[in-house]
């Protein structure tokens, strides 16, 4: 081991006090010792050396949630390599420009996908496509892994070598490539654990998806950096939730579990006594959840703030005073700011303003995009998150708006521009306009505005037509709910649509509709 590498997973390892000590249980009653995460992942690490993995390559991971794919995600670590994860839901199409865009040396997907991805890695010469299953031969790096060493030279590496690219879209055009350090990772995962009181005897109650920020880079990594274990469930069910409760001391989830665990009775004091912390991210919490919970279950949701490029950048205290409808102070090392949107001054207290802020988990900018790296940035380093806030009286940041009109549904980031491109591509359309209505499930509701085309279909469109042709385009979460249509769009004098008017219209669809 070099102990001098900034190296993530080096970092990790040193931390590690007893290798049969659990690391993760699965709901089968499996169990996995931190001496196989070291075994498992230093196989895996020499099965990508022997596909010729030098350390900066890329390597796109599309499976499903699985001690396999954590293993997979250290092993990129141990060799320096670039892990790039990608959404299970994504089809073919967006797969092709994210593949296209990072240009791996190794496509890692599931066997289902195997058949339907090699002609397209053959159109973008991709050099290895493999799965984490039994597949044709030479095509499982399981199976590669398998006949490895269960030791491996861990590659030694500095902070600002890149540990990952995460995809996270603008409003305006493709999706762009996060890339974040070895160090950004490293001093948010080490801050949380710090913050939030992890210690070796926790164990964390994992139902959250392993290609997401939250699911991956706090929840995972704030468990390695405690030296602490998982109950590993494959995604939330209510169920399998309750049934770990017994077992674990911390939850983090999204806003939906949350307001699905409250509609389950069996959710209460006696069923939450062990318990020690819940925590509520990747979306904006409501404070009516908030106290409900509070209520029902006699805990506190501590509830946070972060970004793809960032991780988390507020967080409500451990020990203080959780605020419903704040997400908390700045962490430790993280400087954060407030400026008027138009003039860049600072704004006073109290006051809304863009936020801006900067620390070490700040990422290294946009994968071969330095025109978007710049254009992020302020002349002092600082990153313009894009969201509008205010601090009140006790120095908690209140999350108010977002100035680039994403929508967080269930969790996941929707785009609206990206939505609306697929949507002005059917036949029959004119023009769309894509917002995010409340939604008492998914926080947000993906809903589409449709103006037709001139002269119509005949028959006319309608939204079965649209969805229909949407689901083979789009991940289902960034598929609409609803598709309403309208003979124009709302504009202001300078011809832009104003999505305000159209939420504000349209702002109880859902309400009236319950949670379809």
């Amino acid at each position: 081991m070099i102990d001098s590498s900034d190296n993530l997973y080096t970092r990790f390892d040193r931390l590690i006090s007893d290798p049969a000590r659990l690391f993760a249980a699965l709901p089968d009653g499996t169990q996995y010792s931190y001496g196989e995460l070291r075994a498992g992942s230093a196989r895996i690490a020499n099965a990508l050396l022997d596909l010729g993995v030098q350390p900066g390559d890329r390597i796109v991971v599309q499976v499903e949630k699985s001690v396999a794919a954590i293993f997979l995600y250290l092993a990129c670590l141990r060799v320096a390599a670039v892990y790039v994860p990608l959404n299970s839901a994504y089809t073919l199409a967006e797969l092709e420009y994210f593949i296209a865009d990072a240009e791996p040396r190794v496509l890692v997907c599931t066997g289902a996908r195997l058949a339907e991805l090699l002609p397209l890695a053959q159109r973008l010469k991709l050099g290895h496509v493999v799965t984490l299953e039994a597949a044709p031969p030479g095509g499982s790096l399981r199976e590669r892994a398998a006949v490895q060493p269960d030791t491996c030279f861990d590659v030694p590496c500095d902070a600002d070598a890149p540990a990952a690219i995460l995809y996270t879209s603008g409003t305006t055009g493709r999706s762009k490539g996060a890339v974040l350090s070895h160090g950004n990772l490293a001093a948010n995962a080490f801050a949380l654990k710090a913050c939030w009181r992890f210690t070796s005897q926790d164990v964390l109650l994992h139902s959250l998806p392993l290609f997401h920020i939250h699911g991956l880079f706090v929840a995972l990594n704030v468990t390695l950096a405690a030296n602490a274990s998982l109950i590993l469930l494959p995604g939330f069910d209510a169920t399998a939730v309750y049934a770990g409760l017994e077992r674990a001391t911390v939850y983090m989830g999204v806003p939906t579990h949350y307001v699905r665990m409250l509609r389950d009775p069996r959710f209460d004091r006696p069923a939450t006594a062990r318990m020690r912390l819940f925590v509520s991210g990747s979306a904006p919490l409501l404070p009516e959840t908030h106290r409900a919970w509070a209520e029902q279950t006699g805990h506190t949701i501590l509830e946070r703030y972060g970004m793809t490029e960032t991780g988390i950048i507020t967080s409500n205290p451990y020990g203080g005073e959780r605020v419903a409808g704040t997400v908390g102070q700045p962490l430790p090392g993280i400087k954060l700011r407030l400026v008027d949107t138009e003039t860049g001054a600072a704004v006073p207290r109290g006051e809304l303003g863009m936020i801006e802020m900067a620390g070490p988990n700040v990422f290294a900018g946009y994968w071969r995009r330095p025109d978007k790296t710049r254009a992020e940035f302020r002349s002092d380093g600082y990153f313009v998150t894009g969201d509008i806030g205010r601090i009140d009286e006790r120095g908690y940041l209140q999350i108010v708006g977002r100035g680039r009109d994403l929508i967080i549904t269930g969790g996941y980031n929707v785009y609206p521009r990206e939505v609306e491109s697929e949507i002005d591509a059917l036949q029959g359309v004119g023009e769309s306009a894509v917002i995010g209505l409340p939604h008492a499930d998914f926080g947000e509701g993906v809903t589409a505005v449709v103006v037709a085309a001139e002269p119509p279909l005949q028959p006319p469109l309608t939204e079965e037509v649209v969805l229909t042709q949407l689901k083979a385009r789009l991940a289902g979460y960034k598929c609409p709910k609803r598709v309403l249509f309208l003979t124009e769009l709302p504009r202001n004098a300078m011809g832009k649509v104003q999505k305000s008017l159209l939420r504000e219209r349209f702002q109880h669809l859902y309400a009236a509709r319950g949670t379809s």
